[in-house]
């Protein structure tokens, strides 16, 4: 790297920012599809799940970030198991809202409302975030659009018909682009 030039490193990030517009969306639809399949004890699985979340709140009339956030919301199942909902909280991280954020974040344990106790866990693990300001906000979120989605006669919407939302959301300017003086 310490061999490059500014040439470089301009035409380098032009490139990547073409490549991410382009097929970011098809590479988070991608890792959508592969939680097809098993259901875990669940009536349906895990890309089920998400399609109905987005299509609840799409259906509900939620805006486009949070309708995508629902779709995303447990894609971090599949890589990370042990902190899903930090990782679905920082792929979004850079085209949503702080609010959007931290409801994705934090959906892991405030989803915990609807089994911890079954497990010998504290439901109320969620009060300690009693007094943010978008506790009800993801209180909310997990009770509209996490634990009522494993419905198997509920009539999600496909996958592609999230794609211009998808794709909206993912060809926003990044909060966190590197600013490039000229």
């Amino acid at each position: 790297m310490e061999d490059g030039t500014a040439d470089d490193y301009l035409e380098s990030i032009a490139t990547f920012k073409r490549h991410v517009h382009d097929s970011l969306t098809d590479h988070l639809f991608g890792l959508l599809r592969s939680m097809e399949g098993p259901r875990f004890g669940y009536q349906v699985d895990r890309y089920r799940h998400s399609l109905q979340s987005a299509s609840r709140a799409l259906r509900n009339g939620e805006d486009t970030e949070m309708v995508v956030a629902a779709l995303l919301h447990d894609v971090g199942d599949m890589v990370a198991p042990a902190n899903h909902s930090a990782v679905a909280a920082d792929i979004i991280k850079p085209y949503v809202s702080d609010r959007t954020h931290w409801i994705i974040r934090h959906h892991g344990v405030f989803q915990g409302y609807y089994y911890f106790h079954h497990l010998g866990g504290d439901r109320d693990a969620r009060e300690a975030f009693r007094e943010h300001q978008w506790f009800d906000d993801c209180s909310a979120f997990c009770h509209e659009y996490d634990q009522n989605c494993f419905d198997p006669a509920y009539d999600d919407l496909p996958l592609e018909e999230f794609r211009p939302l998808a794709e909206e959301v993912f060809r926003r300017p990044s909060r966190f682009e590197m600013v490039v003086l000229a």
